[in-house]
């Protein structure tokens, strides 16, 4: 569970699968077709619907979002705002709002601009799907309506729906208050555009993005709710023509233990698979955090873990594991490779830093704190500055900078503290998961810069480091050699996803930024330059 692309048996197969042509029963599946003729039933999501308890259950980690889309798409037939969905790649976007839509049997329409990979293809896919039609010899495999611009699909879109919401109403009027006997569950239809970064590569998609976030209020339809999904933050679409922003819902990277539920479940011996998640978990998260991309290197390597095994079923005791992982270890070098590989060149400090790595792993083989405090990628100090700078943009409100910030190099919060009540402690946690759902906030190069300023300003470094953060941060070189250095290690740490750069902000007309580190590693940053981070960070 979890991944988002993993193949799976969803109302959209089975109602795709009868359409496939096949040269050996081609006129048993036209007769199929005929005496099964597609109804309203098919734009629900296909089996029996879930349990609210079942579907948090499944996706572990997402209860969040889980709940936080279900408050959105609202009560039964409730007008609700265009909602956007975003997170890294093997996330959970797309099954969640799948099995979202199988707990609640509503109908609607998913398209996804991977498969559907051209403007036509798209507006074809979505009106075939509302008018209920399906490819097959008979109608020599094409569409209900052919739609080459953005016009021809409003006008088919506008009598599609118009027709589907017809056709639910009455439904509903004969059936009651009850649901329909095929599971048809309100009066609303829901239109799903996922992969939607993959439309900024189309030909004019500078046309056909606005015209899709403006759908809803084209339409002028309450009954008609959209939904998109994308793998880049909503920075990246920003357009000077003016439509209803959607709501953003973050869907963050999974979490170590996050990951260690999803890959237990379902397995036949969960205590020797978790003695194996003891070994391969850590190194790999490190990495990446993908649930497709580790799914495929843990199956292999589970394997050989079982090959010492006589019986795949029993529990492995202390000494087994031992042995277990000493048969394993000379395998994870290489699994470790496969997943990623980055091409590095020799420099000064690598040497040292690999002595001293060496020197520290006997002591830290087992998992002492300091190993994970430090760093491991060799990163310049302005670099290094620049990170925690962008850090802190991305999570401290704008408003709060002047008192953070202020000549003394940070406010004392000390003064300040009061015992806090129940009440401000719930307003508290309010706080922090309106920020998580949320996500990193966006801010423009200024505000950046001027972060980065105050904070190096203040910066405490012990004698010996004097001259190499002086280098590093361009000092006594004036304020043209800083800004160059600056912008030279911002495009860098772009280029290396540290800091992802979104579109133009049309009320500001300057570029954005958005950090894409966790707070973990802005930590470990920090404590390399020890600095005080946490001084600095709002919290809410």
């Amino acid at each position: 569970m979890g991944k988002e692309e993993s193949p799976q048996i969803t109302r959209r197969t089975t109602r795709s699968s009868s359409s496939t042509p096949n040269p050996k029963n081609g006129v048993e599946t036209a007769k199929a077709t005929e005496s099964h003729p597609p109804t309203i039933n098919d734009l629900v999501f296909g089996g029996e619907p879930i349990k609210l308890e079942e579907l948090i259950s499944s996706f572990p980690g997402r209860r969040i979002q889980i709940l936080e889309l279900l408050r959105l798409l609202g009560p039964l037939n409730s007008p609700m705002f265009p909602l956007f969905l975003y997170g890294g790649t093997s996330t959970g976007k797309t099954s969640i709002i799948l099995q979202i839509f199988r707990h609640l049997s509503r109908p609607f329409v998913y398209s996804s601009c991977l498969t559907c990979y051209s403007p036509r293809i798209l507006f074809e896919s979505i009106i075939n799907q509302l008018l209920l039609h399906r490819k097959n010899a008979n109608n020599g495999y094409a569409s209900a309506k052919r739609c080459e611009r953005p016009s021809d699909f409003f006008v088919s879109l506008r009598e599609a729906l118009s027709s589907v919401l017809n056709t639910l109403k009455g439904h509903l009027g004969k059936s009651g208050s009850k649901k329909l006997a095929g599971r048809v569950n309100g009066r609303m239809i829901y239109l799903i555009f996922d992969n939607l970064e993959l439309v900024r590569g189309w030909d004019k998609s500078f046309n056909i993005l606005p015209f899709l976030f403006e759908l809803n209020n084209i339409l002028k339809m309450p009954e008609v709710g959209l939904i998109f999904i994308s793998k880049v933050s909503p920075d990246a679409y920003y357009s000077n023509m003016g439509y209803t922003e959607p709501i953003p819902i973050f869907f963050p990277a999974y979490t170590e233990d996050s990951l260690r539920q999803i890959f237990i479940r379902n397995q036949e011996n969960p205590r020797l698979y978790s003695s194996f998640l003891d070994v391969v978990l850590r190194p790999f998260s490190r990495i990446t955090r993908r649930v497709d991309e580790l799914s495929t290197s843990f199956s292999p390597l589970f394997k050989k873990y079982c090959e010492p095994l006589s019986d795949s079923g029993l529990v492995a005791n202390e000494d087994m594991k031992r042995k277990l992982f000493s048969h394993l270890q000379p395998h994870l070098v290489l699994a470790l490779n496969e997943i990623f590989r980055v091409q590095s060149w020799p420099s000064p400090g690598v040497e040292a830093n690999q002595e001293k790595s060496k020197r520290k792993s006997s002591a830290n083989k087992f998992g002492g704190r300091e190993a994970f405090e430090e760093i491991d990628f060799h990163m310049s100090t302005s670099a290094k500055y620049l990170i925690i700078s962008a850090f802190l943009a991305s999570r401290n409100p704008a408003t709060l900078d002047a008192s953070l910030f202020d000549s003394t190099g940070g406010s004392d919060n000390r003064k300040r503290k009061r015992k806090s009540s129940e009440k401000s402690i719930e307003k508290k946690e309010t706080a922090e998961q309106e920020l998580l759902m949320k996500g990193p906030g966006t801010f423009p190069l200024e505000r950046l810069l001027a972060i980065f300023q105050c904070i190096t300003s203040v910066a405490e470094s012990s004698p010996d480091e004097d001259q190499q953060n002086n280098e590093g941060l361009g000092a006594g070189n004036g304020d043209s050699g800083l800004m160059s250095d600056v912008l030279l290690q911002l495009s860098s740490l772009c280029n290396a996803n540290f800091i992802s750069k979104g579109g133009t902000c049309p009320l500001e007309g300057s570029t954005r930024y958005r950090a894409t580190i966790s707070e973990d590693l802005a930590l470990k940053v920090a404590r390399s330059l020890k600095f005080p981070l946490s001084k600095y960070l709002y919290r809410g």
